[in-house]
C-alpha cells in the first residue's frame, strides 16, 4: 500500500508539471494513468514511458514536452549537478550544450514549487535587477526560455499582432451601405412577406487582409534577429493570417508548413532542423533569383506585402542583385526592408549591397526589439510610423 501511495504521489506531481508546462492534463488523466499502470503490469522503462504517453499525450505537438518531462522527472542521478552548473556557468570547463526545445520550460514546471535556499533567492533577485524583463525576452534564445518567459513573450507579441490593414477587392459582398442592388437576395427576402414588402439588399466592395511574405536572412550575423522574428510570424500564423515564410542563407528554404506547429518550441526547432545552412554564409542575389523564379507567382498574388529581413551585407553585389530586387519590387504591392543595423544611430549606407538594394524598397525600418515590431505592425495597419526614407539615405552617402 505504501508503494502505491508513492506511485500516486509521483504521478500526481508529474501530471501537475505537464499541466504547468502547457499540456491539457486534468485529474481524470491522472486516475487513468494509475489504472493503466496497474492493468498493464509494466516491468520495463519503455513500457512505463509509453503507457503514460498514451494517457497524457493527445496531440502530436505535446510529444516534445512529454519526452523532456519524463526524462527529467524520472532521472535519478545528475540532476543536482546540472542545477549547480546552471547557476555557476563560469566553473564549466567548456561551453554547455544548448538545451533541446522545451527542456527549460519542463524544468521550470517541475521544480518551480520546490523550496529553495536563501542564497539561491538572493542570487536570482540580483540577476533579475541587473537586466530588465524586456531585454531578457529580446535577447534570450527561445529554446532557453522558461515557461514564464515564454508566456510573457506570447502576451507581448499578441498585443503587436493585430490589427492589419484591409484591402478592397474587385469582388462584391453583402453590405448595408453598398450601392449595387443584390437582386437575388432581394427576391428571397421578399418571399417571406409574400411579395407585399420588398426590402432592397445591396452589395458593397469586399475587403480582405493582404498576405504577408517574409524573406528572412539566416546568416551568422542575422540568426539572433531571425529567431525573434520567427516567433512573431508564428503568432501571426496561429491567428490564421496568410503568412508565407522563406529562409535564405546560401540557399532558399520554404518553412511555412513547418512554422504551423502549435507549440512555438517545436516549430522553431523544426525550422532549425529543416534548414541546413543556418548561421552560415549569405547569398542574397542567388536566393532572390530562386524566389522570383519559383515562388513569386505562387505567393505574391492579391496585393501581398513582402518583408525582407537582412542586413544587406552581400559579398557579390553586382547587377544581378539590382535586377532581382527590382523584379521583386514590381511583383508585390509593398516591399519593406527590415534591417537590424538601423539600431545604430550613425548607420550609413556605405556597403555596396545596401546601396544596391535601397532604390528598390518602399520602406526601410529597424527590427531588433519589441518596440521596432510595434512600429512595423502600425505600418502594416496603415498608420504612419517611424521609418527611414531609402532615397534620403542614398543622398547622405552620395
Amino acid at each position: 500500500m505504501q508503494s502505491e501511495g508513492f506511485l500516486a504521489d509521483n504521478i500526481l506531481y508529474f501530471a501537475r508539471a505537464l499541466r504547468t508546462a502547457g499540456m491539457p492534463v486534468g485529474p481524470g488523466a491522472m486516475l487513468d494513468a494509475l489504472q493503466a499502470l496497474n492493468v498493464a503490469h509494466v516491468d520495463k522503462r519503455d513500457d512505463f514511458y509509453w503507457t503514460l504517453h498514451a494517457v497524457f499525450v493527445n496531440r502530436h505537438e505535446h510529444t516534445v514536452l512529454f519526452d523532456q518531462a519524463f526524462r527529467i522527472f524520472f532521472r535519478r542521478r545528475g540532476l543536482i549537478d546540472k542545477m549547480i552548473a546552471a547557476m555557476l556557468p563560469e566553473t564549466l570547463p567548456s561551453a554547455p550544450k544548448p538545451p533541446e526545445a522545451g527542456a527549460q520550460r519542463i524544468q521550470e514546471a517541475l521544480f518551480s514549487s520546490m523550496p529553495r535556499r536563501e542564497e539561491e533567492r538572493e542570487v536570482e533577485l540580483d540577476a533579475r535587477l541587473t537586466v530588465s524583463d524586456r531585454e531578457v525576452l529580446q535577447k534570450k534564445d527561445f529554446a532557453q526560455m522558461t515557461a514564464a518567459e515564454v508566456a510573457a513573450a506570447k502576451d507581448a507579441i499578441a498585443r503587436l499582432a493585430l490589427p492589419f490593414e484591409r484591402l478592397r477587392t474587385r469582388r462584391l459582398a453583402p453590405s448595408r451601405r453598398g450601392r449595387m442592388i443584390d437582386l437575388r437576395r432581394t427576391l428571397r427576402a421578399s418571399l417571406k412577406a409574400g411579395g407585399a414588402v420588398i426590402d432592397l439588399k445591396v452589395l458593397g466592395p469586399r475587403e480582405k487582409e493582404p498576405a504577408i511574405v517574409a524573406l528572412l536572412d539566416i546568416s551568422g550575423s542575422m540568426s539572433q534577429y531571425t529567431r525573434l522574428f520567427l516567433h512573431f510570424l508564428h503568432a501571426l500564423a496561429e491567428r490564421e493570417k496568410r503568412v508565407e515564410t522563406l529562409l535564405f542563407g546560401t540557399r532558399l528554404t520554404n518553412v511555412t508548413r513547418t512554422l504551423r506547429h502549435r507549440d512555438p518550441d517545436e516549430a522553431l526547432a523544426a525550422c532549425s532542423a529543416h534548414v541546413s545552412d543556418w548561421a552560415g554564409g549569405t547569398r542574397i542575389a542567388t536566393s532572390l533569383h530562386v524566389f522570383n523564379k519559383h515562388w513569386a507567382r505562387r505567393v505574391l498574388g492579391q496585393g501581398a506585402v513582402v518583408l525582407l529581413i537582412t542586413d544587406g551585407l552581400e559579398r557579390d553585389a553586382d547587377d544581378t542583385l539590382a535586377f532581382e530586387m527590382d523584379r521583386l519590387h514590381r511583383s508585390c504591392r509593398k516591399l519593406i526592408w527590415l534591417n537590424p543595423l538601423l539600431r545604430f544611430d550613425g548607420f550609413e549606407a556605405r556597403a555596396k549591397g545596401v546601396r544596391t538594394m535601397l532604390p528598390h524598397v518602399d520602406e526601410l525600418r529597424p527590427i531588433h526589439n519589441l518596440e521596432s515590431m510595434d512600429e512595423l505592425v502600425r505600418a502594416l495597419s496603415g498608420a504612419a510610423g517611424k521609418g527611414y526614407d531609402p532615397k534620403e539615405m542614398l543622398r547622405k552617402v552620395a
